[in-house]
């Protein structure tokens, strides 16, 4: 998805910044443009309360007039804050004409900028914007992150660029430089700092400086469940270490959407896995990541659902524990644990299926016949269960044959789920008899799960998440 606005933070200390608007919402503008310094002129026939203060105090101008656009000549940027429509859009067309940035309240397309809501832990400012679709919603997100972040980040901030220069005198290149200072912001120093032992905190990070050893980095490898797609799904811990790693290696079935939350500046190597469309062969994805960990740098194993779950993680963690590589493991939301509750689902209900099977659905060939899907049928047929199937939709028929071969009835309910936690979600529910053919009627495409039980029926009064597929 493509941003509408980009967000850029402006230096506007001592730069003539021009209010139009003498009212309780040009205090508003005015109030916020004084943090950063500005040097505020407030145009205006009459003014509020406040601004009087404000104008008696020195800390406006204030130019009591109508709107002219002779008025806006030199001014670094313009804010538009009356009750008159017709004098906002004279302004914004003013300014507009002289290439002025220009904020009109409550006018969107009158605008070239918009004020975000802010949380200051200066120097560190974080802006939210809606880009004026819901200025409540971006208020109550920043409120949100108020009780989130605490006040001392500002002064942490500062700690770090008063050692700025002794960290790149001893560290040579970036990456030594950037594990520091993240080993520095997440460790005993920042604790520190948020304790108000900002003494103790200086000495400990000259200390640290002078201990660590800038050779002495050594890679890691975070084997990562990224779950069925929703990025919202992911853990903590996922989170974390997708924005610290130096280099992300993905699977095709990561969503963009999750992908969006590495790091900007992290290298991506894309190793497919689609079914028939691998990239790298397994063998060297396991070698990838041991060639990477070993020159130093955090990579970060990305998988769709959770790595231990038919990701083949286990196979990779051999390879780097046979290497003497450190690891972590993060796990994630398995697609049928994400896709079936997104659809309506449960997997287990005492009136219908007491216990759960997971299995995958791939296509397997043997030497002079035709491809064929290989299950334990026996086991998948018994009563009382859901059966799961990953990465079964090209075998679809033959596996709702097979199951009815070894003893399912027909007309047992099933479901295949496309892109399933995701605005691209869609459900086909059917029975064993017809579901292959609905599911062609209706093009499904991969990443698929199939669903087989009694318990499908409930996703006709279950069922909660209906995206639109625009």
């Amino acid at each position: 998805m493509r941003m509408e606005s980009l967000p850029i933070f402006m230096r506007i200390k001592g730069a003539r910044c021009v209010v139009i608007g003498g009212g309780e919402v040009a205090t508003r503008k005015v109030t916020m443009l004084l943090k950063a310094d500005a040097a505020i002129e407030v145009i205006a026939p009459a003014l509020c309360d406040a601004l009087k203060e404000q104008a008696l105090a020195c800390e406006i101008k204030h130019v009591q007039a109508i709107f002219d656009a002779s008025q806006l000549a030199g001014a670094t940027l313009v804010v538009a804050a009356t009750d008159d429509e017709a004098v906002n859009t004279a302004v914004s067309i003013a300014a507009k004409a002289q290439n002025i940035p220009v904020n009109v309240v409550d006018a969107p397309a009158l605008c070239t900028f918009t004020m975000p809501s802010i949380v200051d832990r200066s120097p560190v400012v974080i802006a939210i914007s809606s880009n004026g679709a819901a200025p409540v919603l971006a208020r109550l997100i920043r409120a949100k992150l108020e009780t989130m972040i605490p006040a001392s980040y500002g002064r942490l901030a500062y700690l770090a660029r008063d050692f700025r220069d002794a960290v790149k005198a001893k560290f040579a290149d970036t990456q030594s430089r950037r594990i520091f200072w993240e080993k520095t912001f997440q460790g005993p120093i920042a604790e520190l700092m948020f304790s108000g032992q900002e003494r103790a905190a200086k000495l400990a990070l000259a200390d640290a400086i002078e201990a660590d050893d800038s050779q002495a980095q050594h890679g890691e490898v975070y084997l990562v469940g990224g779950g069925p797609g929703d990025p919202d799904l992911l853990t903590f811990r996922a989170l974390r270490l997708m924005q610290q790693c130096d280099v992300c290696v993905y699977d095709k079935l990561v969503s963009k959407e999750v992908m969006e939350l590495v790091r900007r500046d992290a290298e991506l190597i894309n190793v497919g896995k689609a079914r028939d469309q691998h990239t790298l062969p397994q063998e060297e994805i396991n070698l990838l990541l041991v060639k990477l960990a070993k020159e130093g740098k955090r990579v970060l194993r990305l998988k769709g659902g959770d790595p231990f779950i038919f990701g083949r993680g286990g196979e990779e963690i051999e390879t780097l524990m046979e290497n003497g590589v450190p690891f972590q493991v993060v796990p994630g939301i398995t697609a049928a644990n994400g896709v079936s509750s997104y659809a309506g689902i449960p997997l287990t209900h005492r009136d219908y299926a007491q216990s759960c099977v997971f299995t995958t659905g791939h296509l397997k060939a043997k030497e002079g016949q035709p491809h064929s899907v290989e299950l334990d049928w026996p086991a998948l047929t018994r009563p009382n269960q859901t059966v799961v199937i990953y990465m079964g939709l090209v075998g679809l028929e033959q596996i709702c044959t097979q199951l009815v071969k070894h003893g399912l009835d027909a007309s047992t309910p099933a479901a295949v789920v496309q892109q399933g936690t995701t605005s691209k979600q869609k459900v086909v529910v059917g029975d064993l008899s017809n579901l292959a053919a609905k599911v062609a009627t209706a093009e499904l495409k991969p990443p698929c799960l199939i669903i087989v039980g009694h318990v499908v029926k409930l996703r006709e009064k279950l069922a909660w998440f209906e995206p639109s597929l625009n």
